[in-house]
């Protein structure tokens, strides 16, 4: 009996097999095995808006000294035939390129799109967006919303209002004018060279800015949990700094001059500062008070970590 039921087993087992498709082990999860490069280029004039959509891949946009867009890049898939139903569609217009990578219908086509642009210097990046890549942007002027996952950033020369988020990747901005809004998680955030105004968000990652000078008025924004938080300001032109973080520390760099008023507060951690502070709470985890004759708040808060008030 079995014996019976064991053959009975075999049998059934390669009835099923028959009919399916072998699928070589080396194959899986190897995204690269077939590839294959596009490039096109679509005048579009000073100052036009690009829209682009991608997946699982980078994008790349760096300006240049003409009126018009190069589209380039790689489609990359495990399948053959997956690589030959990716699409990549372009329309454009002296105005506005939209440029779109279009998934097969298969829902896990283990393939994706990276994608490096050529633009206009002065251009508007309207809405850019893909997942599982990072992002970098390099030498254009004009505003930028930009959007990924697990993937890093990197801007550098830009000149504008950018709005950028990622997730589990780093961030980092350099030489840059105008207004950043930058958000990631699991990521460190770096920047230097600022000079407009700025605000970054992460978790479970640092922030470290170097701002030479923000327009008067606009606040700084910073907030992470389980990093360190890092900001130097060059200049003061009365900008609030709201700086909030967990399980580390709050250190700020403040060049002289400075009039201000100080809410700082922590647990199981020191406040100190290298200002003459007029106080009106004081204790070694609550500070309140103002330096000089009082301003813009410093509004820094922080659990189990220092907070530090030092000139630059």
């Amino acid at each position: 009996m079995r014996h019976s039921l064991l053959t009975g087993s075999l049998i059934l087992a390669s009835l099923t097999l028959i009919g399916c498709d072998f699928v070589d082990p080396s194959e899986w999860g190897n995204s690269d095995r077939y590839k294959q490069d596009f490039s096109s280029t679509h005048k579009l004039a000073a100052g036009g808006r690009i829209v682009l959509e991608g997946f699982n891949g980078s994008v790349e946009i760096t300006g240049w000294d003409k009126d018009e867009v190069e589209v380039a890049g790689t489609k990359s898939a495990s399948r053959e035939e997956v690589l030959s139903a990716m699409q990549v569609d372009v329309t454009a217009d002296p105005g506005m390129v939209r440029i779109r990578a279009r998934r097969p219908d298969e829902r896990n086509c283990n393939c994706g799109v990276r994608f490096a642009l050529k633009v206009p210097r002065k251009v508007v990046l309207e809405d850019i967006t893909t997942s599982n890549g990072s992002l970098r942007l390099e030498s254009v002027t004009g505003s930028a919303r930009m959007h990924s996952s697990n993937g890093s950033v990197h801007v550098w020369g830009v000149e504008g209002d950018i709005n950028i988020q990622t997730s589990n990747g780093s961030m980092d901005v350099d030489k840059f004018k105008g207004s950043a809004d930058l958000k990631t998680s699991n990521g460190r955030v770096k920047a230097s060279g600022i000079d407009g105004a700025f605000s970054a968000r992460t978790s479970n990652g640092s922030i470290d800015a170097d701002v030479d000078s923000l327009d008067t008025g606009k606040p700084v924004v910073l907030s992470s949990s389980n990093g360190s938080i890092n900001l130097a300001l060059a200049r003061w032109n009365n900008n609030e700094v709201r700086a909030t973080t967990s399980n580390s520390s709050i250190n700020l760099r403040l060049p002289p001059g400075v009039a201000a008023e100080v809410r700082a507060v922590t647990s199981n951690g020191n406040i100190s500062t290298d200002f003459e502070l007029t106080t009106t709470q004081l204790s070694k985890t609550r500070v309140s008070g103002r330096i000089g004759g009082g301003g813009a708040l410093l509004d820094l808060t922080t659990s189990n970590g220092n907070i530090r008030l030092m000139k630059r």
